[in-house]
C-alpha cells in the first residue's frame, strides 16, 4: 500500500518552524526582531534560529528553578541536540519538556513557550545551509559549558569575584554570539572574508558591550531572581553588597559604582563600533544589524548614567521614539564611516572616560 505522505512533506514541516521561529523572535526580544530582518537571506533566518537556541540556553541560566547540577545537565543536552545526530527529534521533545517543566513560575511566558517549541527551533536549523552549522554549535557548546563552569564556581548571588569574571561571563553570554555571528558573516560574504582577521579578533567585544549594558538595566530584577553579575571587588570597593544596591540609603554609593562600570561598558562599545565600520559598505545589511543594537546600547548607558532610578524596580530604557530615530539616522549614513563616527560620538557624549585602574 502506497504511503499518504505528500512528497513535500519535510519542506511542509520546515516551513511551519520556520514560521514558529519568526513568530517567537518578537515574542523574546524587541531589538533583534528589528534588526535580524535587515539581514541578507539566508543570513536573517539562520540567524534567527541560532538566536532562539542560544535564548533557551540563556533561560535555562536565568529562569530554571532546577539545582546547578540539572541546570548543567540541560545545557549539555542542547548542545547535543544541537549537533543534529541521530535521533535528536526525540531527544529534542524530551529536552524541551524538561526545560520547560524546571522554569520559575514567575518565568516570562514567551520564555516558556519557546522552550517548548525547541524541536520546531531545531527543524527550523536543520534546514538551513549545512556550512552554518558547525558555527552555530561551535557557539552554543561554547555558551553552554561557559555558563555552567561560572555559575557552578561561583556564588552569583554575591556577584563574580572581579571585573574579569563579569566579562568572562559577558563573553559566555553574548560574546560567543559575536563570534558566531562574525563566522556567519564571513562564511556568507566574500567581502567580509577579506577583512576576517580584524573582525574575527574583535567579534567579543560587540557582544560583551550589549551584555554588559543589559547586566546594568537588570539589577534589581537579578537580584529579585537570586544573582548579581557585577564584581565583588568593585562593590567593595564603594562599600556595598550586592542587597545594598537596590537600597535607597545607599543609592550614592551604587551609582558611583554604576559610572565605573558604564565606563567599562562605553570602552567595549568603542572596539565594536570599529568592528562595525571594517565590515565592507558593499554589505548594507550587515552593517545596519550591528549598528541598531549598539546605539541603542550605548543611548541606555546614557540613560543609565546618574540616574537614580537605575537599580530600582522599573526598567530603565530608552523611548520608541529613539529607537525609531536611530533606525532611521543610522539606515542613511550606513555608507559614510566619517558622518558615522561624528554621530556615534554624539550618541556617546559623556560616557568617555578612562577605566579605574582598581577595576582592571
Amino acid at each position: 500500500m502506497e504511503s499518504s505522505r505528500p512528497e513535500n512533506a519535510p519542506d511542509l514541516q520546515a516551513s511551519a518552524a520556520t514560521a514558529f521561529c519568526r513568530r517567537m523572535l518578537p515574542r523574546v526580544s524587541r531589538t533583534f526582531a528589528l534588526n535580524i530582518p535587515v539581514l541578507p537571506a539566508p543570513l536573517d533566518i539562520v540567524v534567527t534560529v541560532a538566536y532562539l537556541l542560544c535564548r533557551i540556553a540563556d533561560t535555562i541560566e536565568d529562569e530554571s528553578a532546577a539545582p546547578d547540577d540539572e541546570r548543567a545537565a540541560q545545557l549539555a543536552e542542547l548542545t547535543r541536540v544541537a549537533e543534529l545526530g541521530s535521533s535528536w527529534q526525540p531527544a529534542a521533545r524530551a529536552l524541551a519538556a524538561r526545560i520547560a517543566g524546571s522554569l520559575r513560575r514567575e518565568a516570562p511566558d514567551a520564555e516558556r513557550d519557546l522552550c517548548l517549541g525547541l524541536p520546531h527551533v531545531l527543524v527550523c536549523y536543520a534546514a538551513q545551509p549545512s556550512w552554518s552549522h558547525g558555527h552555530v554549535v561551535k557557539c552554543i557548546r561554547a555558551m553552554t559549558t561557559g555558563m555552567a563552569e561560572l555559575t557552578a564556581s561561583n556564588g552569583v548571588p554575591q556577584g563574580l569575584a572581579n571585573l574579569d569574571e563579569t566579562l568572562l561571563y559577558c563573553h559566555y553570554v553574548a560574546g560567543t554570539v559575536g563570534e558566531m555571528l562574525t563566522a556567519l558573516f564571513i562564511g556568507y560574504s566574500p567581502a567580509c572574508r577579506e577583512h576576517s582577521d580584524f573582525l574575527a579578533a574583535n567579534a567579543g567585544s560587540f557582544g560583551r558591550a550589549l551584555q554588559l549594558t543589559n547586566i546594568l538595566q537588570d539589577v534589581h530584577a537579578d537580584m529579585e531572581r537570586g544573582s548579581c553579575w557585577l564584581p565583588r571587588t568593585a562593590l567593595s570597593r564603594h562599600g556595598l553588597t550586592p542587597k545594598q544596591l537596590v537600597d535607597p540609603a545607599y543609592r550614592e554609593q551604587a551609582l558611583a559604582l554604576l559610572d565605573d562600570l558604564i565606563a567599562v561598558a562605553h570602552r567595549e562599545a568603542q572596539a565594536a563600533f570599529e568592528y562595525t565600520l571594517r565590515i565592507p559598505k558593499s554589505e548594507t545589511g550587515i552593517r545596519t544589524f550591528c549598528l541598531w543594537p549598539l546605539f541603542n546600547a550605548v543611548l541606555t548607558l546614557r540613560a543609565l548614567q546618574g540616574n537614580r532610578e537605575a537599580f530600582g524596580p522599573k526598567r530603565v530604557k530608552i523611548q520608541r521614539s529613539m529607537v525609531k530615530l536611530v533606525m532611521s539616522v543610522t539606515s542613511a549614513l550606513v555608507g559614510f564611516d566619517r558622518a558615522l563616527r561624528l554621530t556615534f560620538k554624539g550618541a556617546t557624549m559623556g560616557l568617555a572616560r578612562e577605566v579605574s585602574p582598581a577595576l582592571d
